[in-house]
């Protein structure tokens, strides 16, 4: 396995090609800030995720500066979100034109989300790489060393910024940054469903003793997510279709009417992760290598892709002042930017969930 000769200079290098570090990648290509986007996967691994995304209002703004809103396969608008509690009357509902935007959000998958920051990636030529497998980070004072592993070869490049966009992988070889977690001792059960009247534009959190059931608008039907207790997790996913849609619709009453179908099961372990803090001397994290949330609250992709869109707006006012775009004082205005957004993120969930306790 040889070693590159000539090592290459970029101000910026990304590590994670998922839609935030391309998210990033993109805007900063417009700009003109040379960047280098560095992605394990390559394209013999396809991305086959079809967990659904909820993307807030200000989420698609951010997607049509990019000019990939236009590119997505399937998108469904979120018109009202329908709030309750198991065994209370009561409930809450919140209509765009009471929050005085078109639409609330909207709902797509994170393939079709992928492919389309893919191909507009290739459009814009953006500098990327594909089956790159960082093995190591040696920060220096004036930049960072990244070496990876492509097609047998090692590669080393030099970045004045290094942006980790990754979900934590390489966070163990950066000094300082620690990790925190919390259990939830839950699962997401995922799934697409159909019921007897179609979705109306409606999405659902109801919220009961075993954790929240959200149902989210996704073409004529709803892709549910169903918050269950570790414990029983196979015994759901092992439920025949009838049973599953009857026990289902005791759990959630017949708010969306009556379940009459649903797609293939997949269940996930929910945690909360996040990292403190999230920049070091010539590095930060953003996306799910800052911060990875409950889905209860619909916040985790569009909190990292603020991450990635305000990260950049720093990174352009630095180079537009010919100023060091990986310098202490660029990173430290980043992260107190972020950190309210990135607050209320972290514990929205944890107080909606003592509400339904």
């Amino acid at each position: 396995m040889g070693l590159s000769i000539v090592t290459d200079r970029f101000d910026v290098v990304i590590v994670g090609g998922g839609p935030v570090g391309m998210a990033l990648a993109l805007r900063l290509k417009a700009w003109n800030i040379v960047t280098l986007l560095l992605e394990a996967q390559s394209l013999t691994d396809p991305v086959t995720d079809s967990r659904p995304l909820a993307l807030s209002y200000g989420s698609q703004l951010i997607l049509r500066r990019l000019n990939v809103w236009d590119s997505l396969a399937s998108v469904t608008p979120i018109q009202t979100i329908h709030i309750s509690n198991h065994g209370h009357a009561g409930q809450t509902l919140i209509r765009s034109e009471d929050a005085g935007v078109p639409v609330l959000g909207s709902v797509v998958n994170y393939h079709g989300l992928y492919d389309a920051f893919y191909q507009m990636m290739r459009q814009q030529n953006v500098t990327f790489q594909l089956g790159a497998k960082v093995t190591s980070l040696t920060h220096q004072p004036d930049h960072v060393q990244v070496d990876y592993e492509q097609s047998g070869e090692t590669h080393r490049v030099d970045a004045k910024l290094l942006v980790l966009a990754d979900g934590g992988k390489l966070v163990s070889q950066v000094e300082g940054i620690h990790f925190h977690t919390h259990d939830y001792q839950q699962w997401a059960v995922v799934a697409n469903i159909q019921t007897s009247i179609g979705q109306r534009g409606i999405a659902y959190e109801h919220f009961t003793l075993d954790g929240p059931v959200a149902l989210l608008p996704s073409d004529t039907g709803y892709a549910l997510v169903w918050t269950v207790p570790a414990d029983q997790v196979d015994r759901i996913l092992n439920w025949d279709e009838a049973a599953f849609l009857s026990e289902l619709q005791v759990h959630f009453g017949d708010m969306a009417g009556q379940f009459v179908s649903c797609g293939k099961r997949t269940g996930f372990p929910l945690t909360l992760k996040y990292a403190s803090p999230t920049i070091a001397p010539r590095t930060v994290l953003i996306g799910n290598a800052s911060q990875t949330l409950h889905p209860v609250a619909g916040q985790g992709f569009n909190l990292g892709l603020r991450d990635a869109w305000e990260l950049a707006s720093e990174l352009i006012r630095s180079a537009n002042f010919a100023a060091d775009v990986g310098s202490s004082r660029l990173l430290s205005t980043f992260a107190s930017k972020r950190q309210i957004d990135r607050e209320g993120g972290k514990f929205l969930p944890i107080r909606l969930q003592n509400c339904s306790q």
